[in-house]
């Protein structure tokens, strides 16, 4: 297959690269673009257009993390929803089959109440 990974120079993104990298053809969609074993190419989100065809689009790129709490609140908005956003669309105008998104844990809550969360959980966030 050929997947576009976005967020892919991200924890996630490395892990999952790792796993696939052997068996597909892997694309990136991130901020950065540093050469790294198995991504035949990283694009910039103002590339969308030069992506090759993919069967598949990984979702990982968001904002997260701001332990200090030094983000603007719009920056999140701007990340979180306005570039999946943007990747939906790219989507629904390609011949992908497969979208599959990965949120974290704070698109539900600030903190995960007993073991884990489940597709019921009614979201409780008190940060963007």
């Amino acid at each position: 297959m050929n997947i576009l990974i976005t967020g892919i120079h991200g924890f996630v993104g490395g892990n999952l690269l790792a796993s696939l990298k052997n068996h597909h053809t892997i694309y990136g969609l991130d901020i950065v673009s540093p050469k790294k074993n198995g991504i035949t190419k990283t694009y910039g989100w103002g590339e969308l257009e030069q992506i090759p065809q993919v069967d598949a689009i990984i979702h990982l790129a968001g904002k997260a993390h701001d332990t200090k709490n030094t983000s603007e609140e719009q920056t999140y908005f701007d990340i979180n929803v306005g570039l999946t956003k943007k990747i939906v669309e790219h989507f629904l105008q390609s011949n992908a089959q497969k979208f599959i998104f990965f949120s974290s844990v704070k698109a539900v809550a600030d903190t995960v109440k007993g073991e884990f969360f489940t597709e019921y959980e009614v979201p409780d966030t008190g940060t963007p």
